[in-house]
Parts: structure tokens; sequence; C-alpha cells
């Protein structure tokens, strides 16, 4: 990806501060032109700036009130496998290949102790997946979040 530059982080932090606002109406926010919020808004979105919607849908609201974090140990050779088989169980909200301890680091969503433990299950059937270890997100200190990156600016490549 192309770095962004400080016209595209204003264009993002407006979007943030008001995601439904039409493309005329952001071009009066910042004082640019239609046709430039446009453009920049097509190019953000070919470089894949734009994450999915599924960031903004709570799992509350879904009826699964309890996130966990599983920390999983496997087989490296069967990396890709496992990752498609997690994709396959629904409760599985992201998965992250991690240095360190654990191989991976799985969120999951779940209606309960009982469902959570159904779940761990489902992870532990993969194939090449030794072993897990579980967290409960006891409560969400710091949400995702981009502004403050944005309002930093771009970086630049090193």
């Amino acid at each position: 990806m192309q770095p962004l530059d400080g016209t595209d982080a204003r264009i993002l932090l407006a979007m943030r501060d008001d995601p439904r606002q039409t493309v005329i109406a952001l071009a009066q926010t910042l004082g640019l032109s239609r046709n430039t919020v446009q453009a920049r808004m097509a190019a953000l979105e070919k470089k894949h700036a734009f994450l999915s919607f599924d960031h903004r849908i709570n799992p509350v609201a879904l009826g699964y009130p309890l996130t966990a974090f599983i920390s999983v140990h496997v087989q490296q050779q069967k990396l890709g496998q496992i990752a498609h088989d997690l994709a396959a169980i629904p409760e599985v909200l992201e998965a992250h290949g991690l240095s360190g301890r654990a191989d991976l680091l799985v969120r999951v969503a779940s209606t309960g102790a009982e469902d959570l433990f159904r779940i761990n299950g489902k992870i532990l059937a993969c194939d090449g997946v030794e072993r897990t270890e579980t967290s409960l997100a006891m409560g969400e200190l710091v949400p995702f979040r981009m502004g403050p990156l944005l309002e930093k600016g771009p970086q630049p490549r090193t």
C-alpha cells in the first residue's frame, strides 16, 4: 500500500467523525472540491485503506456478549489449512499469526461460558492445532481506533 498524505488523512478523519456524510458535505467540511474528494476516496478504496463494515458492528447486539482471546499453538506446516478451518467457525472474529510463545491469537465472540467451551473445542478439532489457552476479555479499555494515527499524520517509509 502506498502511504497516505495529509489530505487523505483529513478526509479519513472527517469520515470517522461523520461516516454518513455525502461527498459534497465532506468537500464542504474540508474546503476541497467535490471532484477532489471523490477522486481521493476512489484512490483510498483502491489502496485498500478502508476496512470492512464489520468493524462497526458490536457482537453484543447479535447476542454474543462474551469476547475471548484464544492463544493457539499449531504445527507450522499446517498453518494454511488451520487458517481456512478457523475462518469456517462463525464465532471467530479475527485471527493473527504471532511471534512469541503462541502461534496464533484468535478473537472469538460467544454467548457465554458453555458456548465458549464449544468454540474452543472446534478450534482444538482443527487438524494441526496442538493446544489452546483462553483468556476472557473483562472489558475494552482502548477500543479499536485510527484517529490518533490519522492525527499524527502519514509516516515516511523506512
